[in-house]
């Protein structure tokens, strides 16, 4: 298949170099646009009534979906045959995905910690998570780390790989401008309630079966996928979120540890079930076998990919 040839190269490309901060001080990233024009119609449509706060959402979803649809479906049509054509779309897909920059972030927490620099370590995983990191001590960095890691396996290169490989241009980039209304506008407070139904239920939708997909192939990668697949049967539908619970569940099965649980977010706590409770606290060395589980999930993503684009 053309298309999971493209996304061979994308992956490729963004294993090896990420988005360099040369290129995105200059071009910024898409999905930094994609936010732009989010926001944008955000401040002018959220607004009114309930009834009303939920049509203009619902709005806000078509709007942006055809902003980034309609280019991506013009692009695609543009490719031409062959070689060049898969290479050329590897090279645009390249940016929604996020191989790279997941390990580095994560990276970036587990070195400190390894050192015993709980400073620096708790402001690199506020980089990455939005619970406050003043409040953690090694056992949660370790473990909002590895959470992260998991469920953005999942939503930053399984699942917009696999919309690619259906899709195309228009499938990726499709997914990525609805994760990222997920992201921004999809919250369950006073301001987003009701504007950001529609695109919290569409992005459910769209990551039900990546998120499944993920949690098995890191139980596949972990060399122990009865005990990994047992407890993601067990504690994924536990988990706060459809389908971040299959991904995290997995890798706590696989290390194993425990995830999930009470957090703070703010000055609230959120009393949030265990998943594979009866296992031990992570640590530094837990979250360096995490990332170590990631690579190899990683690669066995790209020998999936390129069976797929053989044909």
């Amino acid at each position: 298949m053309m298309f999971a040839g493209m996304m061979m190269v994308a992956f490729a490309i963004d294993s090896a170099f990420g988005w360099p901060r040369a290129v995105f001080a200059v071009l910024r990233h898409p999905v930094v646009w994609i936010g732009a024009l989010i926001s944008a119609l955000e401040g002018r449509l959220n607004a009114g009534e309930p009834a009303r706060r939920r049509a203009m959402g619902g709005l806000t979803v078509i709007l942006v979906l055809n902003a980034v649809l309609i280019p991506a479906l013009l692009l695609q049509l543009a490719l031409p045959d062959g070689m060049a054509g898969l290479v050329l779309g590897g090279v645009l897909a390249w940016p929604l995905l996020a191989v790279r920059s997941m390990h580095d972030h994560v990276a970036a927490v587990a070195k400190p910690l390894a050192r015993g620099d709980l400073f620096a370590a708790r402001r690199a995983v506020a980089m990455i998570v939005g619970r406050n990191p003043e409040r953690l001590g090694q056992e949660g960095v370790a473990r909002a780390a590895l959470e992260s890691l998991a469920e953005n396996s999942s939503d930053g290169i399984v699942a917009p790989l696999f919309w690619g490989v259906i899709g195309g241009l228009p499938g990726i980039a499709a997914y990525k401008a609805i994760n990222t209304m997920d992201s921004m506008i999809g919250h369950r407070n006073q301001r987003y309630e009701d504007f950001g139904k529609a695109a919290a239920r569409l992005d459910d939708l769209v990551n039900w079966l990546p998120a499944r997909l993920t949690g098995l192939l890191f139980a596949l990668a972990s060399g122990r996928p009865r005990r990994a697949i047992r407890v993601m049967r067990r504690d994924a539908r536990q988990h706060r979120s459809p389908n971040a619970g299959w991904p995290e569940a997995a890798m706590a099965g696989a290390l194993p540890v425990r995830l999930s649980g009470p957090r703070v977010y703010g000055d609230v706590i959120a009393d949030e079930p265990w998943v594979n409770g009866t296992a031990p606290d992570p640590d530094a060395k837990t979250l360096a076998r995490g990332l170590t589980l990631y690579r190899l999930t990683m690669a066995l993503t790209a020998l999936l990919l390129l069976l797929f684009a053989l044909p």
